[in-house]
């Protein structure tokens, strides 16, 4: 007994160990993701003078409000935040939908669904093999999609690799619950919608996370897409903005042009940058306990 008692102090003292090490690692690696956006915020609301003298590390020097006021002012950047949102919400809608009715069929088996490893056959191609940029082009400009909103929607409809995770996710349910509802006479639609979304939602919110963050911070196909800058999502705007060097000064009164010589590049561009990420800073912690379940879930086989 004693042997045994000494046995479990000593595994409770190495595991006490290993907790400290563990909680104290990830403390710091927190901290280290924090800075970064610690640095921005800070240099957002300093002063254009302590900005270009390099005086900002984590805390505002010279505190000033002048970046954020002129960007409340900025008609375009609020435009292309309106575009942004509306890309997020129908985009991930759209995702959503695909992914869903796309991952259902495809985690029958063959005896279920016939022709279903040609399905994925098909669908798995695509991610190792695509057009390339020029023909995606022609297609979209074919369509007379370019410089419309639904170019933004349309090429990023299907992600072969969230519907593989989903189909996953929909394989690892019991088989039981859908025999059950079969026998009782339950239809396809009836058993997805009514039982296996339902038990599908840490997945769910976790794909969904990953559809909201790809379409906020999507940029490239904006600017491939976009003849007008009046059309750019959020995320392309601050790109051409910040290779502009934020001084377009085109039909500017006196006083805005007097404004913008005051503020200095990296005011502007850390305000910008900052408002950018606060929707996800916002969406993420609710989604949050969804996701990680969905991690623990999706990593054991029963």
């Amino acid at each position: 007994m004693k042997n045994k008692e000494r046995t479990k102090i000593r595994e409770s003292k190495s595991r006490l160990i290993f907790n400290i090490f563990n909680y104290t690692l990830l403390a710091l690696l927190s901290i280290t993701y924090i800075f970064p956006i610690l640095h921005v915020f800070s240099l957002s609301l300093s002063s254009s003078t302590a900005a270009a003298a390099g005086k900002v590390s984590f805390f505002p020097v010279d505190f000033s409000w002048d970046a954020y006021a002129y960007l409340m002012r900025k008609a375009d950047f609020f435009r292309s935040v309106n575009i942004s949102f509306w890309r997020v919400v129908i985009g991930s809608l759209v995702n959503m939908t695909l992914i869903v009715l796309t991952a259902y069929p495809l985690s029958r088996s063959s005896e279920k669904f016939a022709w279903r490893n040609v399905y994925m056959v098909f669908f798995a191609v695509t991610m190792f093999i695509g057009g390339g940029l020029i023909p995606t082009y022609m297609v979209i400009r074919q369509l007379k999609l370019l410089d419309t909103f639904w170019a933004l929607i349309f090429p990023a409809a299907v992600n072969v690799w969230h519907i593989i995770i989903m189909m996953n996710f929909f394989r690892g349910l019991p088989s039981a619950v859908e025999e059950a509802a079969a026998i009782d006479g339950a239809s396809h639609w009836r058993i997805l919608f009514q039982i296996y979304l339902p038990m599908s939602l840490p997945s769910l919110a976790s794909l969904l996370l990953f559809c909201i963050i790809g379409h906020w911070n999507a940029w490239f196909d904006g600017m491939f897409y976009m003849n007008s800058p009046s059309n750019y999502p959020m995320a392309t705007y601050l790109a051409t903005q910040i290779l502009n060097n934020n001084r377009n000064i085109t039909n500017m009164t006196p006083e805005q042009l007097e404004k913008l010589v005051a503020l200095h590049e990296k005011t502007m561009r850390s305000a910008q940058l900052f408002l950018s990420i606060v929707p996800i800073l916002i969406v993420y912690p609710f989604l949050q306990k969804f996701f990680i379940k969905g991690i623990v879930i999706g990593s054991v086989k029963q």
